[in-house]
């Protein structure tokens, strides 16, 4: 009689560098199968969003801040997986184990001349007591010991499951932060941060009118991308590094960007600006593909909010061709939901006693198990 390998349940949870809302996501592993069985988004308030990116700045009275926000993210991560629970009727102790991302509020990777650091908080104490749910968390760290980066971590996951033997494929993450992902068909995957995706355009958008994104780009199509700009943007010395290397909003900041405007000393509309932005993104996304791929043969499939934003999209394609673009929805899983679905895998892994990071992409010694187990 055939073998059937047993359906493992776990939640995985994700706020990014936007900080606009924890992704919860339920997921189905069966053997080599990876099924999203619900999904829930809370968004999160305008007052968390705005201390989140405030902290990851130096400022004033930092250890209380960061210690009343580790416990308003970390209850507002158990309001997702209680809802979620709720809304697709499963039962609390069916799932083996919650995988939480926490909210980054701090991430340094490490120099040669200094050691790295990343700090998230969402106290997963909290979340396994107002869950009842066994909880994973705190899986940068471990990577960071080994020498690596502690990110970017989806990378493994997007090898886990959306590997082909027949084509060479990259995976690209467009979250606050950029990161792809090359998974060719004989040969070891790499991945790392290209750089600044949606978190700067989402300021400057901020800044200006107010709301928390450009939907669909439409505001950045009102403006004209300026070269001098670009030029500008483009010396910061983060994208002339060689992979292993990621970022975050502390290298990339609405600050950084004011000071880029005034350095450039000429006057552009905020519509230019914005626009000038969206191509720096899919300008550093594609020049990263270009260099590890300059056959052209690779697919490309784009997850994380940036898939939403057709402006973004289009001018991918544009710079990308002749490479076919697509979501990562047409590998099985939507675009929003596959970095919480990473982390349920982290979740996996660590609960199984197996590796979660890439050494070639984090830059870590050796393989490592990942995480702090924190029983219900």
């Amino acid at each position: 009689m055939p073998r059937h390998s047993t359906p493992f349940l776990y939640v995985g949870l994700m706020s990014g560098t936007s900080a606009d809302a924890i992704d919860a996501a339920l997921v189905q592993f069966e053997g080599n199968t990876t099924t999203i069985v619900s999904t829930y988004n809370l968004p999160l308030p305008d007052s968390v969003r705005h201390e989140v990116h405030s902290l990851a700045l130096s400022g004033h009275d930092e250890i209380d801040r960061i210690r009343k926000l580790d416990t308003v993210i970390a209850s507002l991560s158990s309001e997702a997986v209680n809802n979620l629970c709720i809304q697709s009727n499963t039962p609390k102790q069916a799932i083996n184990a919650i995988g939480s991302h926490g909210q980054t509020i701090r991430h340094y990777p490490p120099s040669p001349t200094q050691n790295g650091y990343s700090l998230q908080v969402g106290d997963p104490n909290l979340i396994a007591e107002q869950t009842g749910i066994t909880t994973i968390a705190d899986f940068r760290r471990r990577d960071l010991a080994a020498g690596g980066q502690g990110a970017p971590l989806a990378p493994a996951f997007h090898n886990a499951v959306f590997h082909s033997a027949h084509e060479d494929r990259f995976i690209v993450n467009i979250g606050g932060v950029s990161n792809i992902t090359h998974l060719p068909r004989s040969a070891k995957p790499i991945g790392f941060d290209t750089g600044p995706g949606n978190n700067l355009m989402d300021s400057w958008f901020n800044k200006h009118c107010g709301g928390s994104f450009d939907t669909d780009g439409n505001w950045a199509q009102t403006g004209i991308a300026d070269e001098d700009l670009l030029a500008q943007l483009n010396r910061h010395s983060f994208l002339h590094l060689p992979p292993p290397k990621s970022t975050g909003r502390e290298a990339f900041n609405l600050p950084w960007l004011e000071q880029q405007l005034i350095q450039l000393g000429k006057s552009l509309t905020p519509q230019d600006v914005q626009a000038s932005l969206l191509v720096f993104t899919a300008q550093n996304i594609t020049k990263d593909i270009e260099s590890i791929d300059p056959s052209q043969r690779a697919s490309v499939f784009i997850c994380g909010g940036g898939a939403h934003n057709n402006a973004l999209m289009n001018t991918l394609s544009d710079q990308l061709r002749p490479r076919e673009l697509k979501t990562t929805g047409a590998l099985g899983i939507l675009p929003d939901w596959v970095e919480a679905a990473a982390f349920a895998w982290l979740a996996k892994q660590t609960q199984a006693a197996a590796s979660g990071n890439l050494p070639a992409v984090t830059g870590a010694r050796h393989p490592a198990i990942l995480g702090g187990i924190y029983l219900a």
